[in-house]
């Protein structure tokens, strides 16, 4: 197989994606948030700290499977600094990713957690907490440079995972954008596998949302299968 994903595009290789402020309303918004810390994570700030800046991807850097999310939670990463870490979704991933061998711990609390994963990266569309969970196009469009330089510095890349729709498409517009036909061209469903260029494979799934696991149209089990699948395509 060989990765479809083009190198970072002149001017893009030494952004660091910490430092963005490059959206107006997300910076205003994420910066919002450490004003008003929920009680309940408020002895969590204390000993913490309040990230409130743009978060990296997270997991190890010669992946096979790269997760695609959407964008950090308010009170989530935006507050920890890790994807995926400090909400329900999180809880939810951690524990699966734990299940399938993947990660050395089955939850995560903090970037000092001692979390590890192994041949996994999870990286996101958007970097920084939106407004509603809502990012605009125009957000989606500046930010998707740091998702495409960390897809293109995976070597031994072979399946990447879509939670959601959203995830779905961030990928094929990458293809598109970079000039790659972009796959099969088929859109977004739970458990389907696409033949991208190179042979790389992207699997869709519901996204990790509370909104979808607490009402069972994604559970444990099904994540759990859509993990397999990865597996088995990648091993195929």
């Amino acid at each position: 197989m060989s990765n479809p994903f083009a190198p970072p595009r002149r001017g893009e290789a030494g952004l660091r994606v910490t430092e963005c402020r490059a959206c107006q309303r997300l910076v205003e918004w994420r910066e919002r948030q450490a004003a008003c810390v929920p009680p309940r994570f408020a002895a969590w700030v204390a000993e913490h700290g309040f990230w409130a800046r743009p978060v990296a991807a997270f997991g190890d850097p010669a992946a096979w499977l790269v997760i695609v999310g959407l964008a950090p939670a308010a009170q989530g990463a935006n507050r920890t600094g890790r994807m995926f870490t400090g909400d329900r979704s999180g809880e939810f991933l951690w524990a699966a990713l734990h299940r399938a061998g993947v990660a050395n711990l089955p939850s995560s609390d903090h970037r000092g957690d001692g979390l590890v994963l192994d041949g996994v990266l999870i990286t996101a569309p958007l970097r920084c907490a939106p407004p509603g969970n809502r990012p605009t196009a125009a957000e989606l469009d500046r930010c998707r440079a740091f998702m495409r330089a960390n897809l293109a510095a995976c070597r031994r890349l072979r399946v990447v995972l879509a939670l959601g729709r959203v995830a779905h498409e961030s990928v094929m517009r990458l293809l598109r954008e970079q000039g790659t036909p972009a796959g099969d061209g088929a859109g977004f469903r739970h458990g389907a596998v696409h033949v991208l260029p190179g042979g790389v494979r992207l699997v869709d799934s519901y996204h990790v949302s509370q909104q979808n696991t607490f009402t069972g149209r994604l559970t444990g089990a099904m994540f759990d299968e859509v993990l397999r699948r990865c597996h088995d395509v990648a091993s195929g």
